[in-house]
């Protein structure tokens, strides 16, 4: 099988933040290996308005998973971590436990309706995330 590199952004603004962030790096490692994380790094929220701050951190994971299957992957973590809303279906942003994004997959460009690679919005107009990549470029 072959091994893909992926940079993912984890994201969290309720309760123990960085326990969460934690604990779904801890479940993306039960099916990936990850190479690298960022510190933490806390944010005020974008895009939305809220009273809570982001812990945010960054990771590049080595996975045999496809896009779409990682995407499933971690939005079922999402869901069993007691995330309630995708803010790609519903078009809004709320708080939440625990978010992954995958920035980017090896050098691969995809679009599908559930996922775009590179995430362009991490990768060039949020300031927290270019702040977090920055030495993983």
């Amino acid at each position: 099988m072959s091994q893909h590199k992926v940079v993912l952004l984890l994201g969290s603004n309720i309760g123990d933040q960085k326990k969460n962030i934690d604990t779904a790096l801890d479940r993306i490692s039960k099916n990936c290996l990850i190479l690298k994380k960022s510190k933490y790094l806390t944010s005020d929220p974008v895009e939305f308005a809220s009273s809570n701050i982001f812990c945010n951190i960054a990771s590049i994971i080595s996975t045999h998973l496809s896009p779409i299957q990682l995407l499933d992957y971690v939005k079922k973590i999402e869901i069993d971590m007691g995330r309630t809303t995708d803010s790609t279906i519903s078009k809004v942003y709320t708080d939440r436990i625990i978010d992954i994004d995958i920035v980017k997959y090896d050098e691969l460009e995809f679009t599908s309706e559930r996922l775009k690679i590179p995430h362009k919005k991490h990768l060039f107009e949020r300031e927290f995330s270019r702040i977090l990549l920055k030495d993983f470029n």
